[in-house]
């Protein structure tokens, strides 16, 4: 192995804090999130963080793609760059001054429907291909966007995604993961990485739309790729299991607020992990919890590519259920009841 893969995540991690330091002024100047109803913070705070984060990934991965033996003539990877520099446009312009949600939708469907087109790997191959890619769409879609819905509060995304890319990349290092995901999958992992210090609880920066929009469609992507390796056995249920509280949160949340007739499209306070800090837990133990469970999920999605077999895949997929079930009820339940 050469060293250029080791040098993924540490040299993102720099350009990501580096990019931070150089922005950040520009940010409080223009880009102040100021605390509604609605925010989980009390004092107006700058926010395009993810400016960095992005920057850093794609500067880090077009940097060392032909050292990590990645040939640059396919579509692939440049569709999913463009698509995702489109998504952080609009976001960017969304986090300064908010864009219609019907047109902010339409872009998002193009960018996932150009990355789901000329991705390579199949998730269902007995599926026609149309209704597959047309399944995997709407589900991209969904992603991109409860990403962004659970961006809520201080280092939430980084707990959620830390861990599984984390994996992503190391399963890439043992050879188990193609190359072009590894590069990204380390490559948004320092971008994290560098962006980390700045959002600590109480944090000075937030990542906003800019950042939030174009990671779910990065790690759509990854998980795309991952599910692709070859059945339920090979790589579909450790895509499952590795962003499945984001995904149980977002979509059960949802799913209330649709039965209650609320407007789902409309700004709320509703998530889990929201709920959690008013039933007495901290930020730092809501974060804490959630990095915790995805650091358990990334290792049973491990446990089902080392020991590819129905039995294991589906005692993991109901373990994975049950843990996520477990801390989404302890969010729910005040301090004082549950103690």
């Amino acid at each position: 192995m050469t060293l250029a893969p080791l040098l993924t995540v540490p040299l993102a991690a720099f350009l990501s804090a580096g990019l931070i330091v150089l922005l950040k002024p520009l940010l409080q100047r223009y880009a102040l999130a100021r605390p509604n109803a609605r925010s989980s913070h009390q004092v107006p705070t700058p926010q395009g963080g993810g400016i960095a984060i992005i920057a850093a990934a794609l500067i880090t991965a077009v940097v060392l793609a032909v050292p990590t033996g990645i040939a640059l003539g396919g579509v692939e990877l440049p569709v999913l760059a463009l698509s995702v520099i489109a998504l952080a446009v609009v976001g960017a312009i969304d986090d300064i001054r908010p864009l219609p949600a019907s047109l902010r939708l339409v872009i998002q469907a193009g960018a996932v429907a150009a990355v789901v087109l000329t991705v390579e790997g199949r998730l269902l191959p007995d599926m026609p291909l149309w209704l597959e890619r047309a399944f995997a769409i709407l589900a991209g879609l969904w992603f991109v966007n409860l990403v962004n819905f659970m961006d809520g509060l201080d280092w939430m995304t980084l707990a959620e995604f830390v861990p599984p890319t984390a994996f992503l990349f190391a399963l890439g290092l043992a050879g188990r993961y193609a190359p072009e995901p590894t590069l990204v999958t380390g490559a948004l992992l320092g971008g994290l990485l560098g962006f980390a210090p700045f959002n600590r609880p109480v944090a000075r920066l937030f990542m906003g739309d800019v950042g939030s929009l174009p990671i779910g469609l990065i790690v759509a992507w990854l998980l795309f790729r991952l599910a692709g390796q070859g059945g339920l056995e090979g790589g579909l249920a450790a895509a499952l299991i590795l962003p499945l509280y984001p995904i149980a949160d977002a979509t059960l949340t949802l799913l209330w607020r649709l039965r209650r007739g609320e407007a789902v499209w409309q700004a709320h306070r509703s998530h889990y992990y929201q709920v959690a800090t008013v039933n007495g837990f901290s930020v730092r133990e809501t974060v804490g919890s959630v990095f915790a469970l995805q650091v358990a999920l990334a290792a049973l999605a491990g446990v089902t590519l080392l020991w590819p077999s129905r039995a294991v895949t589906l005692v993991c997929l109901v373990l994975a259920a049950g843990l996520v079930g477990w801390l989404l009820r302890r969010f729910v339940t005040p301090r004082a009841a549950s103690a």
